[in-house]
């Protein structure tokens, strides 16, 4: 039972709007997730202490600016948690972490170097018409100098975004882009128009403006840790639900 204000929510309510939401498969998902790292960081003695959860408490109350008690206090109440869900929560993040480098911190270094050119990256601007003589059309009027890609992109782009930013797509990977396009973008010229590409049913103009070489920052060792880590947790679940299917399955 949770009482927000002076209005009490039963437990059968919550269930119901998860349902009728579509969001009780992702909740019973994620405590199964819970279950599979609880076991497998006790198997191998992977622990939390006291002091890590406060090192960490205090590390998001200086990134929320909770400066006084009372704020946390506020925020706490706000979010519907007393202090033991907040440290719980703190210590099942921290445990996940552990458990992700317990598991795969030394494979990130060797996943990278095999799979460096996966990690490049272009910033890219990208005009997207309904047709391909359109295209043809726009692409030699910047080829004859006639106008500028980005005014290009900003008078004929069909997405409004993308013609509001005069075509900026993005910095992007190689995996944002279906195979044979990526293998063109990537090998193409920075600051040159690529030939207009058919991509379903629009056709599409490419400048590249600068390809950003790969290297294992931080962040990249962090992204490629909990992509390995998720994959592991994936197969593990898909692997727990077979099992409790087996079981539960009539014995002909």
């Amino acid at each position: 039972m949770i009482n927000l204000k002076d209005k009490t929510i039963q437990p059968e309510e919550i269930i119901s709007s998860l349902r009728k939401n579509i969001q009780l498969k992702d909740v019973c998902q994620s405590i199964l997730y819970h279950q599979i790292i609880e076991q497998n960081a006790r198997e191998r003695g992977i622990i939390i202490t006291a002091e890590e959860i406060q090192i960490e408490a205090d590390r998001q109350r200086y990134a929320k600016r909770l400066v006084r008690a009372n704020d946390t206090v506020t925020w706490l109440n706000d979010n519907l948690m007393t202090p033991e869900d907040w440290e719980a929560g703190i210590r099942d993040c921290l445990l996940t972490k552990k458990l992700a480098d317990a598991l795969f911190a030394k494979d990130v270094e060797k996943f990278f170097a095999e799979n460096r050119l996966d990690f490049e990256q272009i910033i890219v601007y990208q005009i997207v018409v309904p047709y391909q003589q359109l295209a043809q059309e726009i692409f030699y009027q910047i080829e004859e100098s006639e106008m500028s890609f980005y005014e290009a992109a900003h008078l004929y782009n069909t997405d409004e975004r993308r013609r509001r930013e005069c075509g900026y797509a993005g910095k992007l990977y190689r995996w944002d882009f279906q195979p044979d396009v990526a293998a063109i973008l990537f090998r193409s010229k920075i600051g040159e128009v690529v030939t207009p590409i058919r991509i379903e049913q629009t056709s599409h103009l490419f400048l590249i403006e600068e390809l950003i070489s790969a290297e294992l920052t931080s962040q990249r060792y962090e992204e490629i840790l909990n992509r390995m880590f998720q994959t592991w947790l994936d197969s593990e679940l898909a692997n727990l639900l077979h099992n409790l299917s087996l079981i539960s399955s009539p014995v002909n």
